[in-house]
């Protein structure tokens, strides 16, 4: 295969990496992916690709100087000629790509949750850095910081509810709250003998989809739960309650009120 066509390959390859990278972005589908701090780069980095592609595209017909001085005497030697054939690296580097493409559903399944903490035990430790940067917490800051329902609940992220397990002070502020929160329903699989159990949880993002985590908590319902679909968004009201079980501490709201609810914009961010 000629020079010139193994570049016009790899350009191809490129753009079409660099064109994948700019319709997630243009469509709004990147959010499901990366954190807002990550998007310009990956704007960037994909307009670079279609500049160093086009670039490379319009200039392959060009033979360039390898660099060596051969003392004027034909170059012996291929300096594009590598080990793998031109169209298996093409089709190793678009095949996965357009596929992946192809297949996203830009969420989470319940298996891909499980797999990222959906049935992990809580945190049961607090960090001291944290602590003496916040100070103490008390139901009247609570309180204060959340907006209340008409029906007396207050609004609380599944993230906080969930990370107060290892927080004894800020279980002892939100002990016995009226609390209302939102998140995925999921079946419970832990300590749910008498089936009267669901969990509730989030996916939250640190940097992109990769790094991803579940956020959940417990619902107890005292009876047979409502029934939901799997996967599907709910918003519960309840009193946030912290029971010892197996010798750890579990969030758990008693819940007194469901109902389904629309997906928030943007899912998969720590401001929900």
């Amino acid at each position: 295969m000629s020079g010139k066509i193994r570049r016009i390959l790899f350009s191809v390859a490129i753009l079409v990496w660099s064109a994948v990278i700019l319709y997630f972005y243009a469509s709004g589908k990147i959010v499901d992916y990366l954190a807002k701090d990550f998007r310009l780069m990956a704007l960037v980095g994909g307009l670079g690709l279609a500049v160093l592609g086009l670039f490379n595209l319009l200039t392959a017909d060009q033979e360039a100087d390898c660099g060596h001085d051969h003392d004027g005497a034909v170059d012996p030697h291929d300096h594009e000629n590598g080990d793998v054939h031109p169209l298996v690296a093409l089709a190793v580097l678009i095949i996965p790509l357009a596929l992946s493409t192809a297949w996203t559903t830009g969420q989470f399944s319940q298996k891909a949750a499980s797999s990222r903490g959906l049935y992990d035990e809580p945190a049961q430790s607090k960090s001291p850095f944290i602590a003496s940067m916040l100070g103490p917490i008390t139901r009247e800051d609570i309180e204060k910081n959340h907006r209340k329902t008409p029906d007396g609940y207050y609004e609380m992220p599944l993230m906080e509810l969930f990370f107060s397990s290892g927080d004894p002070e800020l279980q002892k502020a939100t002990d016995g709250m009226k609390i209302q929160t939102e998140g995925r329903w999921a079946e419970e699989k832990v300590r749910n003998e008498n089936g009267t159990r669901k969990r509730l949880y989030r996916m939250f993002i640190t940097c992109c989809a990769a790094d991803s985590r579940a956020i959940p908590i417990i619902l107890e319902f005292g009876k047979t739960p409502p029934e939901f679909p799997e996967n599907g968004w709910i918003k519960v009201s309840g009193t946030m309650t912290f029971p010892i079980e197996d010798g750890l501490v579990q969030p758990v709201l008693q819940v007194e009120q469901s109902l389904a609810a629309e997906p928030p914009y943007e899912e998969s961010f720590m401001r929900r």
